[in-house]
């Protein structure tokens, strides 16, 4: 790797984790923020780049969750920085449906060269990535004329009313808030840990399960989309089975459907490639996008075939701050770090690092039911060890407690809060890595005994 690291990538401990000046700015954010927003880790943070984050108390962490994979290229990608300072320098905003700047442009010919597929396509730019799952339901109605949206178990697509709707999970992203959007329906998710036949015959027993749900309870003709996440998020990092997804669009396509690949967490270097559906080289009608696209600034995007994006109304489509010129200034600044350090190759890279760690876990305690992921989006799910898969939600947060204890940042995701994910910073180099991972073992070990 050849970036320019602002901070030493060094993990420093000078405090407890959190220190006192992060504990004295989590009363502040008690006594000014909503409880409903939820903090992981309360060290608050001054400075970060590379693999590292330096909260305010001086203490330089090592970075496994990169903002929820939005920082792939760095948290201060030296192209991003200066991409940024320049446009702020020129202006901040004019809202690009009154009055239109190439920042965005430029931004949509990005990503008709980058997405699958060689047809004609045109994009749109909004600013979070449920807004972007919102206007591809919209496209995907208005050129469909039919209105059922399909999703799948574990999925997650958002907070809004309607993504919502599409995520699978109740707690803490629907309870109490509904009633939800009409006209969404939901199939068995390919999981082959958890799959009742067996992973061997995941892909064709998930599949026909899908076809089953989408004929008997929703009808091929009136079902607009199915919206699929290549490889699960939130859900838990699962990864279909080979030829599944392959099947789910060859389906779609024999039935006038739209896919909509939502790659808001896999896209952009983050699985190896520059979106997941290319590992099978499936090439959806509609795909999603946003989180590690601008390097950390609010920037999404649905990008599609072309007479489809087209098949909306002028003025159907937009928002005030939807493609801001200083996000997209970040995007490019992003994409071009993305380019010249070949983020996909290093992304792979990790996956060959951390895969041999986390199988010797997997080896070594009963306890770790799968490893799985692609690139530098892996997982470890936990169990009480038995037969029965029963999910160890307990224990897993106890390892990622123990983690952050040590300068680790973890997070932990699935149905069942019971899977560590691991999203590194695709820039962080490989002596932090290294070291990450024997935090990890240790962690393992006094917690798993």
């Amino acid at each position: 790797m050849t970036a320019d690291f602002s901070v030493d990538q060094q993990r420093r401990l000078v405090t407890p984790v959190p220190g006192p000046r992060s504990q004295e700015l989590h009363a502040r954010k008690t006594a000014a923020v909503s409880s409903g927003i939820g903090v992981g880790l309360p060290a608050y943070i001054e400075r970060a780049g590379g693999g590292i984050l330096v909260d305010v108390d001086g203490n330089h962490l090592i970075d496994f969750g990169s903002g929820i994979a939005v920082t792939s290229a760095g948290n201060s990608a030296p192209a991003v920085v200066q991409g940024v300072r320049d446009q702020v320098a020129d202006f901040t905003h004019t809202c690009f449906m009154v009055t239109p700047y190439e920042e965005y442009v430029a931004v949509c010919e990005a990503l008709t060269e980058l997405t699958p597929g060689g047809h004609e396509k045109r994009s749109a730019l909004f600013n979070s990535g449920a807004e972007a799952v919102e206007n591809a339901v919209k496209i995907a109605r208005t050129f469909t004329g039919r209105s059922a949206v399909v999703a799948f178990d574990h999925g997650y697509h958002g907070r809004t009313n309607l993504t919502m709707g599409l995520t699978a999970k109740n707690m803490p992203y629907k309870h109490g808030f509904g009633p939800f959007a009409p006209e969404i329906y939901r199939a068995p998710m390919a999981y082959p840990l958890r799959w009742p036949g067996g992973p061997e015959r995941c892909a064709e027993q998930a599949f026909a399960a899908f076809v089953d749900t989408v004929h008997s309870q929703v009808g091929e003709s009136n079902t607009a989309a199915v919206i699929v996440e290549p490889i699960q998020g939130e859900g838990g990092f699962v990864v279909p089975p080979l030829g599944w997804l392959r099947q789910v669009a060859d389906f779609c396509a024999e039935h006038g459907i739209l896919l909509i690949a939502d790659e808001i967490q896999t896209g952009f270097c983050r699985t190896g490639d520059w979106f997941a559906c290319e590992f099978e080289d499936v090439v959806p009608d509609l795909i999603t996008t946003a989180k590690g696209m601008a390097g950390g600034l609010p920037l999404a995007a649905v990008t599609g075939r072309a007479e489809v994006m087209d098949s909306v109304h002028a003025g159907g489509l937009g928002g005030t701050y939807g493609g801001n010129p200083v996000a997209c200034a970040a995007a490019l600044g992003a994409i071009e770090t993305m380019r010249s350090e070949d983020l996909c190759g290093r992304a792979r890279s990790i996956e060959g690092l951390f895969m041999e760690r986390l199988e010797q876990l997997r080896s070594k305690y009963a306890a770790v039911a799968d490893v799985r992921g692609r690139g530098a989006m892996l997982a470890v799910e936990l169990t009480t060890g038995d037969a029965d898969l029963v999910p160890d939600p307990t224990a897993t947060a106890a390892i990622s407690k123990h983690c952050h204890s040590e300068g680790l940042v973890t997070l932990t995701a699935g149905t069942f809060g019971n899977v560590l994910r691991f999203l590194p910073p695709l820039v962080a180099p490989d002596h932090l890595l290294t070291e990450a991972l024997d935090i990890l073992e240790d962690a393992f070990a006094k917690v798993l005994g």
